[in-house]
């Protein structure tokens, strides 16, 4: 499928504040506080270095959005309940293990303004140690007795190993299609993005327009999400995004912006463009010039254009729910994500 440019869209924001996560931190702050115990307790190893590694990443100021939105998801359905807390444990497992092997993959050396583990710890060590939490992710899971949450997470987990192996191949290729874009993002962020909202539904034991609806919001709210950090990339530096400015440029990631540039570009650009992507600019200057293009084509302007576009979707899915605090919430987490932009 096509990223296209979006029709008429419905503008997101808040007119006297910024947006923020304050509303859903409060929201489930409590549930948080049994979430962040089952994390503590199910990271522990009788091998050391397993807790200190999987601590070093766990512990270093992410904002835990997925399990959140679980947890808030749960609350919108009116689960009673407590075995979220131990699947909202899991959702955040997957996340970690698949961070761990992404900054082996792509060799990076900052996560969250932090060295990452395989700089301290080396590669096999956090290959490794990802593939515990990954483990300790399906005994959670097991621990709920539902075998379609059991069918929802892994297949989720499967797809983000898809994603990643699918954007490996589209590494320093500057062909690299609009539809696989689209696809490598769906896979690799919206998958568990949308498996962390739908089985708050399942759970719950609601009927399947719930849990669709649950899963178009985190899907389109995950996609919205992928797209502002590719944006930002170029336009941020590392203190805001918490890891290097211009990663994916040096990286040769071929995102949205820049297969709009590259199309919309001459002759001269495109060779840049084609030289940038296979490794052979890669200095302070050269991300310099690759973002003025990217401004001159309209290129990061579109692809926010398209974020707002997508954080629509995700809040439009949300009307067949009550008003309420859990609502708002979870708008305003879609407004928060598209607001980091700006």
């Amino acid at each position: 499928m096509t990223v296209s440019a979006p029709g008429n869209v419905h503008p997101i924001g808040r007119a006297n504040s910024a947006p923020s996560l304050n509303a859903i931190l409060t929201l489930v702050a409590d549930g948080m506080n049994a979430v962040n115990g089952v994390i503590l307790d199910r990271m522990q190893s009788r091998i050391p270095l397993i807790p200190e590694l999987a601590g070093h990443l766990i512990a270093g100021g992410g904002k835990r959005l997925r399990p959140m939105l679980t947890l808030a998801c749960a609350d919108l359905v009116g689960y009673t309940g407590d075995s979220h807390y131990k699947l909202a444990a899991a959702v955040e497992f997957i996340h970690t293990a698949t961070l761990l092997h992404d900054d082996v993959v792509d060799g990076s050396g900052l996560r969250r303004g932090r060295k990452t583990a395989n700089i301290i710890w080396g590669n096999s060590a956090s290959v490794l140690v990802g593939d515990f939490l990954f483990s300790r992710s399906f005994e959670l899971m097991v621990e709920a007795e539902s075998l379609k949450v059991l069918k929802i997470l892994s297949g989720a987990s499967a797809i983000i190993a898809e994603g990643e192996v699918n954007q490996l191949t589209a590494q320093r290729n500057i062909d690299t299609s609009e539809e696989q874009y689209l696809d490598i993002i769906d896979a690799k962020t919206a998958a568990l993005f949308a498996a962390a909202c739908r089985i708050s539904a399942v759970v719950a034991k609601r009927d399947d327009r719930e849990e669709t609806a649950l899963d178009v919001y985190g899907r389109n709210l995950g996609i919205a999400f992928q797209l502002i950090d590719d944006a930002i990339d170029y336009e941020s530096d590392g203190a805001t995004m918490g890891k290097d400015a211009g990663d994916d440029f040096r990286d040769g990631k071929v995102t949205l912006p820049v297969i709009l540039a590259y199309a919309r570009g001459g002759d001269e650009d495109r060779a840049f463009w084609k030289a940038a992507i296979a490794g052979h600019k890669v200095s302070d200057e050269d991300l310099a010039h690759a973002t003025t293009l990217l401004r001159q084509t309209g290129a990061i302007a579109d692809t926010l254009a398209r974020a707002r576009h997508y954080g629509q979707q995700a809040i439009d899915a949300l009307d067949m729910f009550e008003a309420g605090e859990a609502k708002a919430a979870l708008t305003e987490a879609v407004e928060f994500a598209i607001a980091r932009a700006y």
